[in-house]
């Protein structure tokens, strides 16, 4: 039966496309050059979040965690989120946000939700918590699959046992450890194709109802 759902957070379960965008959009900037790099594999995530980070920096010096709590406290839940969560505890079915976006939305998402567990990435600061231009890599953005197999073998519970939901490519790997992945507003065709089904309304209490049409196997 199923025990797990995986879910991404950024578009998925929050509804801005990315909560590192997020805070760029808070102080009118961007970093597509540091996401043209990334993406030719001229830096690694650790690099790429430094290079958000200096943006940051450079608007704010003093940056701290607590400003940026305040930037993603505007961050709005996806409609149907609270569905969905509510629907999957009463059926006694543990939860995982793993993301690429950062870790500070991902508990509050987490804590407004009641979702189990929330592995995202994070920042390295100073004793009063001001960023020190490190991040912490915690999911890589191209090894989820590796971070939900280091899960489920923490919570002794097997890719038969659980479902996915993502909206991207990079979701791929969590649908490569589940039964069931679920392709929610898919961003691009990959991550349409690797889905088992794939939901296009905004709402995620669509996801609750797509995989009650996935019986134990």
């Amino acid at each position: 039966m199923l025990r797990l759902v995986a879910l991404d957070m950024d578009g998925t379960l929050v509804d801005v496309q990315s909560s590192w965008a997020a805070v760029h959009a808070h102080f009118g900037a961007d970093n597509f050059e540091g996401l043209r790099r990334f993406l030719a594999n001229e830096i690694d995530d650790e690099e790429f979040i430094r290079s958000d980070i200096a943006i940051w920096k450079r608007h704010a010096p003093g940056l701290d965690l607590f400003a940026i709590e305040a930037i993603l406290a505007k961050v709005p839940l996806m409609p149907g989120a609270a569905t969905l969560l509510s629907g999957l505890h009463a059926r006694g079915i543990r939860t995982a946000i793993v993301s690429g976006g950062i870790d500070l939305l991902a508990r509050r998402v987490a804590r407004e939700l009641g979702i189990d567990i929330a592995l995202a990435n994070g920042f390295r600061v100073t004793a009063d918590g001001r960023l020190t231009g490190t991040g912490i890599v915690r999911v890589p953005i191209h090894g989820k699959e590796q971070v939900l197999a280091h899960l489920q073998e923490q919570l002794g519970i097997g890719p038969e046992e659980t479902a996915s939901v993502g909206n991207s490519e990079i979701d791929l790997g969590l649908f490569r450890r589940s039964r069931v992945g679920i392709a929610f507003l898919p961003e691009d065709d990959a991550i349409r194709g690797g889905a088992h089904t794939v939901v296009l309304e905004r709402d995620l209490g669509r996801v609750l109802e797509a995989l009650e049409r996935f019986p134990p196997e």
